[in-house]
């Protein structure tokens, strides 16, 4: 498609525009859009993340860009608005039509949370034709009346799922409860969840859907792989990745702000240039981050869900999970921020040996084929990387000139007896600039592909056993003490423990599965958990590294504490064996105790002891008569 063929179906201005950005083609939603029966419809348009929603987002406002703003002193009347979850994709939108629209003459305006209201308002003065806006930010522009929706013709909700998932349902119907009745509301997201669709049956009238590529669909441009790892191993993992892998762009995926923090800081601890991105970051910080990653003068950077919206980067080869997502729809939106514009990408997701099965079906719902490879090791690193240096310093370049004085340099060395010490140090420096050392993991090896269920259902029945039932398991499980060790956790109910957190935490920061842990008792101030005594070593050098995310939590081996006795009294032989209690008032096989008389003392305990006695025998004491109430002793007798 040429220039003549956008002129034709966008004008002269917008085609104008998609030259100069250096467009030579449409994507499949961006032609969609184009549809003249579109036209004054409420939209749901629906595509692969990083084919192009944006530029098609503008595309279905072209008509109401051309129109100028409405005039209102100190006040914005914007014709459009764009409401995004997040600051980051806030920008790109801002960016993206800004470009699009700029030969159009129409002013595009961005008002986030974290920025200051006074550059806002200054900006808001001008009269934008389009406002893109935080769903919190916006609301609160139009309480202010700083921003007046009298004049707008349309609202777009960009990534309306993730938007719902941050608690902005009642701010997005507020603000569309503020619109003109007569607007056009369109949706545009990657997924279209129930939720999402509850919602736009809800503001939309005669909707229809744009579809650029079937609802569901995976992109076929990104690799799915699996690593199994042990969990306390999760670091060196990325470690081992970002050097196999170097000189690429890599976004790394954490589930919470305090995990972005921990691996941004042991990454560089690792000698690796890393940036963050989380939501507690102000807002300068973030921006630099991410100008950082573009210009490729990271390598890595680490973000959560919510922050990572809005990240488009074209180049990202790699997105790493540190844990896999929680649902499909959040696996999709993070595997997608690479394989963009057509280009190549590979999705990595560490998984836990415990949780393959659980990973195995969020991708399968996801709609994506997966492969499970092992960790790249140390050895094949230090093979690779030697391998890309030698041929690096090998090459032979056509038309390369070198500085004679250097040239001259590397012939006295060459020359030299200590030529091989020259180049080794050489290689040295090389690799202490390339990054850090690669991580020795422990293998972990897939687990067999179970059989399908029919296959198991037809296989031979073991013969029936009446006494089965009766003999219970067949391999019981070992009681503590036998084949168990006791560990004790300075996590009580006091400070919120319980079992269920209990189990996950010690599986966490020991690297274990839930089948290694035994019985867990909770008390008011501390905790004791019983592991398997095959893992209790290996648990026990796991646990005594302190864990930033509970650095209050201690976990050590359970020492038993015996009572104390007098010095002197020890036992001469062991205590009897216990054997069953007797009855009450009977010694173990002789005559009823004699009754222990009542000494005779004070005449109160005499009193006691016919009481006692009463009580003993059954019998009760005649009533007392009751004491006439105060109004009876008043009144006066009879004669």
């Amino acid at each position: 498609m040429d220039a003549s063929d956008f002129a034709k179906e966008l004008g002269p201005e917008l085609a104008e525009a998609l030259v100069k950005r250096g467009f030579t083609s449409l994507t499949s939603v961006q032609e969609s859009i184009l549809d003249p029966a579109l036209q004054g419809r409420d939209l749901r348009i629906s595509s692969q993340t990083g084919s192009g929603k944006t530029v098609a987002i503008g595309f279905a406002l072209r008509a109401i860009a051309s129109e100028p703003a409405a005039d209102r002193p100190g006040r914005a009347a914007p014709r459009a608005m764009v409401i995004v979850p997040t600051r980051e994709l806030a920008k790109q939108v801002d960016e993206e039509l800004t470009w699009l629209f700029q030969p159009l003459g129409a002013r595009v305006v961005c008002v986030t949370g974290g920025s200051h209201y006074r550059e806002e308002l200054r900006a808001l003065a001008q009269h934008p034709t389009i406002l893109i806006a935080t769903p919190g930010r916006l609301l609160d522009h139009l309480r202010r009346q700083s921003v007046d929706p009298s004049q707008v013709l349309a609202v777009v909700l960009d990534e309306a799922d993730r938007m719902l998932d941050l608690g902005f349902r009642e701010d997005l119907e507020a603000i569309l409860a503020m619109a003109p009745p007569e607007h056009r509301t369109h949706l545009v997201s990657a997924t279209f969840p129930r939720e999402v669709k509850a919602l736009a049956d809800r503001v939309q009238t005669d909707a229809i859907s744009v579809e650029g590529t079937p609802l569901g669909t995976a992109n076929a441009d990104i690799d799915h792989i699996l690593y199994l790892v042990q969990p306390r191993e999760r670091l060196d993992a990325i470690v081992n990745l970002l050097l196999a892998q170097p000189g690429s762009q890599t976004l790394v995926f954490a589930r919470t702000r305090a995990d972005v923090a921990e691996i941004t800081k042991r990454l560089g601890e690792a000698g690796f240039t890393v940036g963050s991105l989380s939501g507690e970051m102000e807002q300068g910080e973030r921006n630099r981050a991410m100008a950082a990653f573009k210009r490729g003068g990271l390598d890595a950077l680490v973000a959560t869900d919510v922050a990572a919206r809005g990240i488009d980067v074209q180049d990202i080869a790699h997105v790493i999970h540190v844990e896999p997502p929680t649902d499909a729809d959040s696996y999709t939106h993070r595997s997608g921020r690479t394989g963009r514009a057509g280009k190549k990408g590979k999705s990595l997701v560490l998984v836990a040996p415990a949780a393959l099965s659980r990973a195995s079906m969020l991708l399968k719902r996801a709609g994506v084929k997966y492969r499970i490879e092992p960790i790249p090791s140390a050895e094949a690193i230090r093979e690779a990387r030697a391998r890309r240096l030698y041929d690096e310093l090998t090459r032979e370049v056509e038309g390369e000139s070198l500085d004679p004085a250097v040239r001259a340099l590397a012939e006295r060395i060459a020359g030299g007896e200590s030529a091989v010490v020259a180049l080794a140090r050489l290689i040295a420096r090389v690799h202490g600039d390339a990054g850090g050392e690669p991580r020795t993991l422990t293998p972990v090896s897939a687990p067999a592909p179970r059989p399908p269920f029919q296959e198991r259902a037809q296989g031979p029945r073991p013969p029936h056993d009446a006494s089965a039932r009766s003999r219970g398991p067949a391999s019981p499980r070992p009681i503590p003490g036998e084949g168990w060790v006791s560990f004790h956790v300075s996590w009580g109910q006091i400070q919120g423990a319980d079992a269920r957190r209990l189990l996950a935490m010690v599986c966490r920061r020991g690297g274990i599965r839930g089948s290694d842990v035994g019985s867990i008792r909770v008390t008011p101030s501390y905790s004791i958990v019983d592991v398997a005594s095959g893992s209790a070593e290996a648990f026990e050098r796991a646990v005594a590294v302190p864990d930033p995310r509970d650095a209050r939590v201690v976990i050590r081996k359970w020492q038993e504490r015996t009572p104390r006795r007098p010095e002197g009294n020890a036992p001469s032989e062991a205590p009897p064996a216990r054997g069953p209690r007797p009855a009450p008032g009977r010694a173990s096989g002789g005559a009823p105790p004699p009754k222990r008389p009542y000494p005779p003392a004070h005449p109160k305990a005499e009193k006691h002891r016919k009481v006692v006695q009463v009580a003993y025998t059954g019998k009760v004491p005649a009533a007392r008569p009751s004491r006439p109430s105060a109004d009876a002793r008043k009144r006066p007798r009879p004669a």
